[in-house]
């Protein structure tokens, strides 16, 4: 059985990811959860298991030789792993999109990650944003708009059916809703799907029966 090693549900958003990613491969795996930054981290990161991401969540092993690090690379392999047909589009123009988003995801809104962590327990007051983190979010409006309206269809996700690019973004809806964060009146639906869905409930519920308080993710934001 494959083994995913986490970090604590309520502060790590590409845990998320990866582990988003398993649900929606249908493999079973174990979950692995790894306090973040406690007494211990430091010392647990140099094991034999963490060696290959130095030491960063989340990180897959398939049996005792195939490991794969970095949520995207875990995505691709999942992909194949699963038959191919699960997390992108079938249609080469709405893929390529997703491909693309995606990348875009796992590359950029550099303001928004550093500014707005992932805080899946709390709900702050709003604040205006800062300028990186207004021009991140307009991106994101622009993408989520782009793909709903070219290859959304009936479905509720950005390409219909929930794929690999909602999962990317799954952790920026979050963000929104706990800084509650200003977005398009479009994307409120879209954000409801993402967080009514079955798989982000149960990670939303493991993130609320956490103990661990992590106090650099606390806190709200400051005005600018």
């Amino acid at each position: 059985m494959m083994k995913l090693f986490i970090g604590n549900k309520a502060y790590s958003s590409w845990s998320l990811r990866g582990w988003l990613a398993c649900k929606l491969s249908g493999l079973p795996f174990e979950e692995v959860v790894v306090p973040l930054y406690d007494q211990a981290w430091e010392k647990r990161r140099e094991g034999d298991e963490f060696a290959p991401s130095s030491g960063k969540v989340p990180i897959l092993w398939d049996g005792d030789d195939i490991v794969v690090w970095d949520s995207l690379a875990i995505v691709e392999y999942l992909n194949e792993k699963s038959g191919g047909d699960r997390f992108w589009p079938a249609d080469p123009a709405p893929r390529a999109m997703a491909r693309s988003m995606a990348a875009e995801m796992h590359s950029s809104f550099a303001a928004l990650r550093r500014e707005h962590s992932m805080n899946i327990r709390q709900i702050y007051d709003p604040v205006p944003p800062s300028d990186g983190v207004a021009q991140d979010i307009a991106r994101i409006m622009e993408l989520w708009a782009q793909a709903r309206a070219r290859y959304g269809g009936e479905g509720d996700f950005l390409f219909g059916e929930f794929g690999a690019a909602d999962i990317m973004f799954a952790p920026v809806v979050t963000r929104f809703i706990t800084y509650q964060l200003r977005v398009a009146r479009f994307a409120q639906g879209y954000m409801q799907a993402i967080i009514a869905h079955p798989w982000m409930q149960e990670w939303i519920g493991g993130a609320q029966a956490e103990d661990w308080v992590i106090d650099r993710f606390e806190g709200p934001p400051q005005t600018v």
